[in-house]
C-alpha cells in the first residue's frame, strides 16, 4: 500500500508538471503569434481581450526577447522573474528550458520566424493543480493508513483461524506426558498439513505408547522371572542353615542351588542380549560368513550339552555354489539365535528331535527349522515375539519366554525375517530368511 500510494503521487505529480508545462508552452506560442506575426494594431486588440480571458494562467508573465536580448513585450512590470544571459543562451542552443524560481514554474522557448529568433519565456502558478495534488496526497496518506490498519485487523484475525489448529497441536502436546499416551491430537480433516502433521504425532505417540507399555511389561516379567530363582536361593539357604545337614544332604541342596543360579545366569544373559540387540538398528558388520558353519557350529554345542537331542542338518539342491551361502553379519548373535530356535524345537518335542534344511531363493538364504512337537495355537501365534510371552501349552516345560523375542530381534537386525506355521499337537516350522551377499 505504501509503494502503491508513493506510485500514485509521483504518476499524478508528473503528470500536473507535464500538463502545466504542455499549457504554458501553448501559452507561448499563442503569444509570440499574436505579437510577431500579426499587425500591430490588431496584436494590441488580441493582448486586452487576452488579458481578460478566464483562461489565462494564474500570476501569467510573458517576456519576449529579439535576437538582442532586447525586450520587445513583458507583462512582468514588477520584474518577477529573473532572467539572466545564461537562461537565454540555454534557450536558443536548446530550443526549450523548463524551471522552477520561487512560487512559479517557468518555460522558455525558442520561436523563430522568416527574418528573426525571438525568446518566449512565459511564468505562471500553477494554485490549481497544486491544490489538488495535496488534496491528493492526503488521500492517499488517509486510505494508506486506514487500509494499513483493516489490513493489520484482518491479518491478525485470518492469520489467527489459520494457525489456530497449531496452537491446538501445541496444547494437546502439551498436555501429554508419560502418564497419558493414551491421548492424541484432533487431526481434523487429515488431507492438509496441519492434518498431515497432527497424524504423524498421533502416530508417533502410538509408538511411544507401544515402546512403553513393552517396556512396563518387560520389565515386570523380567522382575518376576528374576524373583524366582532369587526366591528359591534363598528359600533354599534358610532351609540348609536351620540345623545341621549331612554332606549328602549339603551337596544335594547346594546342586539345586547351583542349578537355580545357572538358571539365573542364562537369563541375565538372555536379557543383556535383548537390551543389546533392542538398541540396535540393522548391522553393519563387514564380516562375511558362511551360514552352513553357523548351524555346524550350533548343532554341535546343543550336543555337547544335551546329548539326548537329535537334530538333523540337510542341503537342498537348489546350493549349487558355496557362495550362495555367504552373508554378512555377527556370527555370535545369529549362532544365538539358531541355537534358541534348535532349543525350543527339541525342548517341546517327546522325541527331541529337529529336522533343518536350508535352499538358496533368489539373493535369500532360507532356513527351515522343522519339528513334531506340542505346536503353537493360532491365538498365541500373534504373540510369540512378545518378551516373556509363552504359549497356553508350554507350561508345563520350563522356559523363560525369552527365546523367540530374541531370535526375531536378532534376524530384523540382519536384514531378515522370521515366520512360524504350527498346528496343535503337530509340530512347528520356525523359517528364517537372510540375505546373501550373492
Amino acid at each position: 500500500m505504501i509503494v502503491a500510494s508513493i506510485a500514485i503521487y509521483l504518476s499524478s505529480a508528473s503528470f500536473r508538471r507535464d500538463d502545466f508545462y504542455n499549457r504554458l508552452r501553448n501559452k507561448a506560442r499563442s503569444t509570440a503569434n499574436l505579437l510577431i506575426d500579426t499587425d500591430k494594431n490588431d496584436a494590441d486588440r488580441f493582448l486586452r481581450i487576452e488579458k481578460d480571458s478566464p483562461v489565462n494562467l494564474q500570476n501569467q508573465k510573458i517576456i519576449i526577447l529579439n535576437f538582442k536580448n532586447d525586450t520587445v513585450y513583458t507583462s512582468d512590470k514588477n520584474g518577477a522573474i529573473k532572467i539572466n544571459k545564461n537562461i537565454i543562451e540555454r534557450i536558443r542552443s536548446d530550443s526549450k528550458v523548463s524551471f522552477r524560481q520561487d512560487a512559479f514554474e517557468v518555460l522558455g522557448i525558442l520561436y523563430s520566424t522568416k527574418y528573426d529568433r525571438f525568446v518566449v519565456i512565459v511564468a505562471a502558478t500553477d494554485i490549481e493543480g497544486t491544490l489538488h495534488l495535496e488534496k491528493l496526497k492526503n488521500i492517499l496518506v488517509f486510505v494508506c493508513l486506514i487500509s494499513l490498519l483493516m489490513f493489520s485487523i484482518g491479518g491478525w484475525f485470518f492469520s489467527g483461524r489459520a494457525l489456530k489448529p497449531i496452537s491446538d497441536v501445541v496444547k494437546k502436546v502439551e498436555d501429554i506426558s508419560i502418564t497419558s499416551l493414551n491421548l492424541r491430537v484432533f487431526e481434523g480433516n487429515g488431507t492438509d498439513e496441519i492434518g498431515r502433521l497432527a497424524n504423524t504425532f498421533n502416530k508417533m505417540l502410538e509408538r511411544l505408547e507401544t515402546s512403553f507399555g513393552t517396556q512396563k511389561t518387560f520389565i515386570a516379567n523380567a522382575s518376576h522371572e528374576l524373583r524366582t530363582p532369587l526366591t528359591s536361593i534363598n528359600g533354599q539357604l534358610e532351609v540348609l542353615m536351620m540345623k545341621d545337614r549331612s554332606t549328602m544332604e549339603y551337596k544335594s541342596a547346594l546342586g539345586s542351588v547351583l542349578d537355580d543360579i545357572r538358571s539365573l545366569i542364562d537369563l541375565a544373559n538372555r536379557l543383556l542380549l535383548i537390551a543389546r540387540t533392542s538398541g540396535e538398528g540393522p548391522v553393519n558388520i563387514n564380516k562375511k560368513l558362511r551360514i552352513d558353519e553357523i548351524l555346524w557350529q550350533a548343532q554341535e554345542e546343543m550336543l555337547r550339552f544335551n546329548n539326548s537331542y537329535r537334530i538333523d542338518i540337510s542341503i537342498d539342491n537348489s546350493l549349487t555354489d558355496s557362495d550362495q551361502m555367504i552373508m554378512v553379519g555377527d556370527d555370535y548373535l545369529l549362532k544365538v539365535a539358531v541355537s534358541n530356535i534348535i532349543e525350543n524345537a527339541c525342548k517341546y518335542s517327546s522325541d527331541h528331535a529337529v529336522d533343518i534344511k536350508f535352499r538358496h531363493i533368489e539373493k535369500f538364504i532360507e532356513v527351515i527349522f522343522e519339528d513334531r512337537g506340542i505346536g503353537i495355537s493360532e491365538e498365541d501365534i500373534v504373540k510369540i515375539f512378545e518378551p516373556f510371552y509363552r504359549g497356553t501349552n508350554a507350561h508345563p516345560v520350563p522356559g523363560s519366554g525369552i527365546g523367540l523375542s530374541l531370535v526375531n530381534q536378532i534376524i530384523k537386525n540382519h536384514n531378515g525375517r522370521v515366520k512360524i506355521s504350527s498346528r496343535v499337537g503337530k509340530g512347528t516350522n520356525v523359517t528364517i530368511l537372510l540375505p546373501t551377499i550373492s
